[in-house]
């Protein structure tokens, strides 16, 4: 695989969301037009078991997950951006058995608010599990993750 600057950061991101590390979520392709994941399929993800339907938090985690990190690709650099709103419109049930690709791209960035969209497939991208809108707020380049995240925060009211 071409290991590109964007690519990097996206995988170290990945990394640190304890969440994706257990449902072994990778990334498999980021660039200017957006960023797409992979969540493997494992009986783990399956919320209904007399037919092996994905849960539907885990389509949720997989889509904030990949529009939150198309941000990455929109972007001159890392920036905290917060989920404000996710909207998912879930159009059929995952297949058992197979992968689940999560596609986003950012079609919109102001000082404050990135707006995304994106999909979620398995073998077609035409024929979307989930379609998912999301927004995500700018909190500048000064504020990082981690254990002092929440006094970042309170720093910046005052």
């Amino acid at each position: 695989m071409n290991e590109t600057p964007l690519m990097a950061m996206a995988e170290r991101f990945l990394s640190a969301l304890k969440h994706c590390q257990v449902l072994q979520m990778r990334v498999q392709h980021a660039d200017a037009d957006g960023m797409t994941l992979v969540l493997p399929w494992s009986p783990a993800i399956v919320g209904n078991p007399q037919n092996g339907a994905v849960h539907g938090g885990v389509l949720t985690t997989l889509m904030d997950t990949t529009c939150g990190m198309a941000t990455l690709c929109a972007l001159p650099s890392f920036e905290v951006c917060p989920t404000l709103d996710l909207r998912i419109d879930y159009m059929h049930p995952a297949e058992a058995g197979k992968d689940i690709h999560g596609h986003a791209q950012c079609y919109r960035v102001t000082r404050d608010v990135i707006f995304t969209r994106g999909t979620a497939y398995q073998d077609d991208p035409a024929q979307p599990i989930c379609q998912v809108v999301g927004t995500f707020m700018r909190l500048g380049q000064d504020v990082k993750g981690g254990i002092r995240f929440g006094n970042s925060l309170k720093e910046r009211r005052t």
